[in-house]
């Protein structure tokens, strides 16, 4: 069964004999609660990448972006952090930020697209930073444009708010800002990237920032339960992928933006955004979830391609929308042939209600 959305399916043996291979190759030492050489590498190689004096490995984001808001707001002394609507802070953590480390939110801008700096300019009470998500997922993947996301940091740094990158997806922006990471990332306080989220590797974050900012969160790291023995195998894992995943974004976008270009010529689905921004994108369909799944199913038994994961409400009754992220499995499948899955999964070609 082929798939649009996602990396091709591995075994857990697939995986870590890949993490194996690499410290084979380089003769890789264990690392030791958050020492040794394997660990500091990556660390240094990730602040290279994104221009950040320092870094720290951390085994999740949910763990990661909490503790820099708090270092933020321990530096200020204000106990609140200004978030978009959408923000995974907010919407898939349950309010860790608040229930761990005593911080209150402040939402800014509108649910539907990415915060702007006439956002931030409404924003009258004092904030310990903003975070910032490149790109933003649960509106599709949606970035500002260059301009805009350089006025947002002026704004920023005019009022003396440190912006804190939500980069769990970072790595698609190269391809679509056509700019190095430092240069996307420069203007900005702390930052947050995944390695398995577009890297594709085992879990594991990296948190980066000033000295100060990164000691700070070692020491909320061990409170938090966060420096085990060893992390080797998320650190081999995201070494060996780092560079071939990257290298592979601006392939991923091209065919991400064919594929929805496709889609979009389907009767009864609307891409979001339309063209997507990275190798991302979000389909609303005209039917309720529970027939677009029956429908899905009848894609796959009809074409041998599943084409969307678990459909969930759209913004109206009688819609659903889903999410398509392209990556290796996604670059098997020809536009046509997408399109095609499509048209079965909704009953638009004769085989089902339409």
């Amino acid at each position: 069964m082929r798939r649009l959305h996602g990396h091709l399916p591995r075994s857990p043996a697939d995986l870590l004999e890949e993490a194996a291979a690499w410290c084979r190759s380089t003769g890789a030492e264990l690392d030791v609660y958050g020492t040794g050489a394997v660990l500091t590498d990556l660390e240094a190689r990730v602040a290279g990448l994104l221009g950040f004096p320092a870094a720290r490995f951390v085994p999740s984001g949910t763990m990661a972006q909490p503790i820099a808001l708090r270092v933020w707001a321990d530096r200020s002394r204000t106990r609140t952090v200004g978030m978009h609507p959408t923000s995974h802070l907010e919407l898939h953590e349950e309010r860790g930020y608040a229930h761990l480390h005593g911080l209150h939110a402040t939402l800014v801008g509108p649910a539907h697209r990415p915060i702007l700096a006439s956002d931030l300019d409404r924003v009258v009470e004092p904030l310990a930073a903003l975070v910032v998500e490149l790109p933003a997922r649960e509106i599709g993947g949606q970035l500002p444009s260059w301009d805009e996301l350089e006025a947002l940091k002026a704004t920023a740094a005019e009022r003396g708010i440190p912006l804190h990158l939500d980069g769990a997806r970072l790595w698609e922006c190269e391809a679509a800002y056509g700019r190095p990471l430092d240069a996307i990332c420069r203007g900005f306080a702390s930052a947050y990237v995944s390695f398995y989220k577009g890297i594709g590797a085992l879990p594991g974050a990296m948190l980066l920032g000033d000295a100060d900012l990164v000691a700070r969160a070692a020491v909320w790291q061990r409170r938090q339960g966060g420096t085990v023995w060893t992390q080797i195998a998320g650190v081999a894992s995201a070494s060996a992928r780092l560079d071939t995943a990257r290298e592979r974004m601006p392939g991923a976008l091209e065919h991400a933006r064919a594929l929805a270009q496709a889609i979009a010529g389907v009767q009864g689905v609307r891409v979001v955004p339309d063209p997507p921004h990275v190798a991302m994108f979000h389909v609303v369909g005209e039917l309720d979830p529970e027939a677009a799944q029956a429908g899905r199913l009848r894609a796959q038994e009809a074409t041998g391609i599943d084409p969307f994961p678990g459909p969930r409400p759209g913004p109206v009754p009688g819609t659903f929308r889903v999410e398509i992220y392209v990556a290796d499995a996604g670059r098997e499948v020809r536009p046509d042939e997408a399109a095609m899955a499509w048209r079965v999964a909704l009953g638009v070609d004769g085989t089902g209600p339409g």
